[in-house]
């Protein structure tokens, strides 16, 4: 029995978790979903954002299904909660073409690797009379071990290169560090060609001449930014998925958000959602139901008859899952 830990949020998380749910279900696995709360609704019903027993579940769970959620002012932001407290410290976000899909660039497939659990995502803010003040920490172990699974995820998707993204010619101690950190476990990887750039040519370089970057790996904020900006090079946050990873925990997420303007419409992308459970599939070492999943999805979007309107498309949220669906078993 796999104990997968199911937490929908708010808006189009509902709707794209049972899409990925109903694709897990599909496959010929012994999964028991755990469902927990977390987000905006959760906060108007219990008075928080992300309840300790949602903690507890997805600590004893094998990996976490996580939709979207609406943020709640002044309270605690719970994907953030969980990475930390489930230190899963990377944020692999994958960026890729898809035939089918009108987009900026048809030939793009590198992979951003995000440091998770630092940097100004740390919560470190305070108000002092007329100002605020965050505190950005970055230390060289986290530094390290986020390089190191860059350079690692380089040999697993046999890539040429990492390249290295921070602004260390202003935040001097910080992205020293952070720099400094990614060049020290390079010298454990000489096969693997290392580059670095500051963030801000970083992303004039996602605009100009995308092909170049291989891995990019980046400090939280700045990770965030240019992996929602390079998703608009292929179509959009709607086939944009991400997994967090740790040495013990798995979460995985589509990298949109609740978008309450269209919720309940079941007009939702659930693709991101999908490649989210296929990574999730490869975290588990299911190496070849994740491959399957990738691919239905990639067949899906080529043909381009059941798509969401967001592509171009009339279809239904789950008209698109069970679209994946019969493609899965057409793989079989």
């Amino acid at each position: 029995m796999i104990k997968i830990a199911r937490i929908d949020g708010d808006g189009i998380g509902k709707e794209v978790t049972e899409a990925g749910v109903a694709v897990l279900e599909s496959l010929d696995l012994n999964i028991d979903f755990v469902e927990a709360e977390a987000g905006r609704e959760c906060f108007d019903k219990n008075g928080t954002t992300i309840p300790e027993e949602t903690i507890r579940i997805a600590r004893n769970a094998k990996a976490t299904l996580f939709g979207a959620i609406t943020s709640t002012p002044g309270e605690k932001s719970p994907i953030i909660t969980l990475r930390q407290e489930l230190d899963t410290y990377a944020n692999l976000r994958p960026i890729k073409s898809f035939k089918g899909v009108d987009c900026l660039f048809d030939d793009l497939d590198f992979l951003i690797v995000r440091e998770n659990t630092e940097g100004l995502y740390s919560g470190k803010e305070r108000l002092e009379e007329d100002k605020a003040i965050a505190h950005r920490v970055i230390t060289r172990k986290a530094s390290e071990r986020i390089s190191r699974l860059a350079f690692q995820e380089a040999i697993k998707l046999n890539k040429e290169s990492v390249t290295c993204v921070h602004k260390s010619n202003v935040l001097k101690k910080t992205d020293g560090v952070f720099k400094d950190s990614f060049y020290n476990v390079a010298k454990d990887y000489p096969q693997i060609k290392t580059i670095d750039y500051y963030v801000d040519a970083t992303a004039m370089y996602l605009l100009t001449k995308p092909q170049e970057f291989d891995v990019i790996v980046t400090s939280n904020l700045f990770g965030d930014i240019l992996s929602d900006a390079s998703a608009g090079l292929v179509g959009g946050l709607g086939l944009a998925p991400s997994g967090n990873i740790g040495d013990k925990h798995g979460l995985f997420e589509p990298v949109h958000g609740s978008a309450p303007d269209i919720a309940g419409n079941n007009i939702s992308n659930p693709i991101a959602m999908i490649l989210s459970v296929s990574m999730m599939l490869e975290y588990l070492n299911e190496d070849y139901l994740a491959s399957k999943v990738k691919t239905a999805c990639e067949n899906v979007l080529e043909k381009g008859k059941v798509l969401t309107p967001d592509l171009g498309g009339n279809a239904k949220t789950m008209d698109v899952a069970n679209e994946v669906i019969k493609e899965i078993e057409k793989l079989d």
